[in-house]
């Protein structure tokens, strides 16, 4: 396994696999990686001739008052298991490397970053933006990784691409669980055990509606936004949003409209953030009005 530190080490080790014509993977994280990043390596090593993994904490996409210096960090732990999963290349910068001087240039996506984690964290997705935009330059990849888990990313990511003509295909991959539902986050680690069993409410909650969905697609939207609150409400999880909108375009909906009337055959997302003490995690499930189409 190759590990640069340095943007040269990392364009020298692209750059001699793509003169040999192989298809390159890239799964961009922040570390402290879980089975949900091992899910997105294994998908890029079985369609990629080298797998490359990025591992920065990005500051350009945290706000003054979020937890840029708390956020958990494991060098050992997150090379290990990018070598159990057969990853070739770890580019692995300090935020020195990867942002030299102050950036000048911003990358704004707008009308889908407007709302969920938008609207919540100002300025986010010009961050993700931003340092998703430099790796895929110095990267060059055939393909890029993504979890569901964060669907507003991979919905401002793949406009994004599409806007600016890059050459990469984005590929969603579904959201890895716990047992009992818990979508794996490396922000988990920060619930405290009484938190940790309530945060399972989150997955319940979508499943609830999922059951519902199956039973009558003509649930309003405030309805299914109802439904999902008021198991919310049965725990100590303060409610950052609970929204139901179009998907990919994060359109709003008419909320007090049957579902089956408004969005025909459309699909739709079910978000949500909620806060367990201090610890913030998102969810979020995938519909058509018809039928449950995927839970993500």
């Amino acid at each position: 396994m190759n590990i640069c530190r340095t943007k040269k080490q990392l364009k020298l080790a692209v750059k001699q696999a793509a003169s040999q014509g192989k298809s390159i993977g890239f799964v961009p994280t922040m570390g402290y990686l879980h089975d949900g990043h091992a899910s997105l390596l294994r998908a890029a090593r079985e369609e990629n001739d080298v797998v490359v993994l990025s591992i920065f904490v990005n500051p350009m996409q945290f706000g003054p008052n979020e937890d840029l210096e708390r956020y958990p960090r494991d060098e050992e732990r997150d090379l290990a298991l990018a070598a159990s999963c057969s990853t070739d290349i770890v580019f692995l910068p300090t935020v020195e490397e990867m942002y030299p001087s102050k950036p000048l240039t911003s990358i704004t996506v707008r009308s889908v970053t407007e709302r969920l984690c938008g609207a919540s964290r100002p300025g986010h997705f010009d961050g993700v933006g931003l340092v998703v935009s430099k790796l895929f330059h110095l990267v060059q990849p055939d393909r890029a990784y993504f979890g569901m888990k964060d669907a507003q990313q991979v919905a401002v990511i793949e406009q994004m691409v599409l806007d600016l003509d890059m050459n990469v295909e984005i590929v969603p991959c579904p959201i890895v669980r716990e047992p009992d539902g818990l979508a794996l986050s490396s922000r988990n680690v920060y619930l405290s055990p009484a938190h940790r069993t309530e945060a399972a409410v989150l997955s319940q909650s979508l499943g609830e509606l999922a059951q519902a969905l199956n039973v009558s697609s003509s649930m309003t939207g405030a309805q299914c936004v109802a439904l999902i609150t008021n198991k919310i409400k049965e725990t100590s999880g303060e409610i950052d949003y609970v929204e139901l909108l179009e998907y990919p375009s994060l359109r709003t909906v008419a909320m007090h409209i049957p579902l089956d009337r408004v969005l025909s055959g459309q699909r739709f997302i079910v978000a949500l953030a909620v806060k367990f003490g201090s610890t913030r995690l998102i969810d979020n499930a995938l519909f058509h009005v018809e039928e449950v189409i995927e839970r993500v």
